[in-house]
C-alpha cells in the first residue's frame, strides 16, 4: 500500500464516519423521543440516563474520529508535502 492510498483511505473513512456522526446527532436532536421510547422498552431508562449515554457516546465516536483517522490522515498529508 502506498502513501497516497493510505491517505485517500483516511480520508475517506473520515468523511464516512463524520457523516455517520452527524446522521446521529441530527436523529438524536430531531427524533429524540421515537429514539428514547425504543431505548426505554429494551433497557428502561430515565430521560437523563438516556441522554447521558448518548452524550457520552457521540463524544467518545468523534474523539476516536480524531484520533483515527483525521490525525493520521494529517500527518500523511504532512509527510508527502
Amino acid at each position: 500500500m502506498t502513501i497516497d492510498i493510505a491517505r485517500e483511505f483516511l480520508g475517506w473513512c473520515s468523511i464516512i464516519n463524520l457523516g455517520l456522526l452527524l446522521w446521529w446527532v441530527l436523529f438524536f436532536i430531531f427524533a429524540h423521543d421515537f429514539m428514547f421510547r425504543l431505548h426505554r422498552k429494551w433497557f428502561h431508562l430515565s430521560v437523563e440516563n438516556f441522554d447521558t449515554i448518548h452524550y457520552a457516546g457521540m463524544a467518545f465516536f468523534k474523539i476516536t474520529i480524531f484520533i483515527f483517522n483525521i490525525v493520521p490522515y494529517l500527518v500523511l498529508l504532512i509527510i508527502v508535502n
